[in-house]
């Protein structure tokens, strides 16, 4: 080539594809770093379930389903899990009515919690898809209605490469279509063992382990218990969800 030829066209789409690579790299060394910061690559929730969960705990770098059988349950649930996570988190939804004081009894700190309201569907979707993305921050939840399975398979792609844990708190219906997540739980009230008519007693929840790849559906009776989720004896035993999975 002479001084006079013209430069050869660019390639854009070779171009695209090798940024592209690069910041996947970048993305996954970040992951790995903000992971080896926090010493663990799972959550650890109670014993007996742990013991049921290939990883031996909730994993980092990932999305969790959570369907609420009953929202106040599920929120509690899903706010021990966030706490556990450590860091700043998210939680995004169309109005932002979680309760910060009333987290706070399940290990999760105001301080390091942020609400954001999206009211548009595909804001929130972005507002999630972004915070995944991010190894500064230790959790977000995403409360939705639906989600479609491509919309989920980006959140768990974008979960891998900032190494977050992702939470997608949904309502318990009987139409509730699958997603890419992880794990699939549905999460409800059971009665306290309060013995007392003056006192409620420990927060009690029914947890089913609906779907969980690379293992078996399971359900517990837990209450929490202090600052501890605390099974029955016989739990840890796998059983049959009540519902379909």
């Amino acid at each position: 080539m002479t001084e006079h030829d013209p430069a050869p066209p660019l390639d854009r789409p070779a171009l695209i594809s090798a940024l592209r690579a690069r910041i996947a790299r970048l993305e996954r060394a970040g992951a790995a770093g903000a992971l080896a910061a926090r010493g663990e690559d799972a959550i650890p929730l109670s014993s007996a379930v742990d013991s049921a969960l290939p990883w031996g705990g909730l994993p980092r770098a990932a999305l969790h389903e959570i369907l609420a059988a009953e929202p106040g349950a599920a929120a509690g649930f899903a706010a021990l899990a966030l706490a556990r996570a450590g860091g700043t988190v998210l939680w995004i939804a169309p109005e932002p009515d979680a309760w910060p004081p009333g987290l706070a009894r399940f290990g999760l700190s105001p301080a390091a919690l942020v609400l954001v309201r999206a009211t548009r569907p595909q804001d929130a979707l972005w507002a999630m898809e972004e915070t995944l993305r991010c190894p500064a921050v230790g959790a977000a939840l995403l409360v939705a209605s639906t989600l479609d399975l491509t919309a989920a398979r980006r959140l768990q792609l974008a979960a891998e490469a900032g190494g977050v844990l992702g939470l997608l708190l949904r309502p318990d219906e009987d139409n509730a279509a699958p997603t890419a997540a992880l794990t699939r739980w549905r999460i409800g009230a059971a009665r306290s063992d309060s013995q007392s008519p003056h006192a409620l007693g420990d927060p009690a929840w029914s947890l089913d382990l609906l779907r969980c790849r690379g293992g078996r559906p399971a359900s517990w009776r837990a209450a929490w218990h202090g600052d501890q989720l605390v099974t029955e004896d016989e739990a840890g035993t796998a059983a049959a969800p009540r519902k379909r999975a």
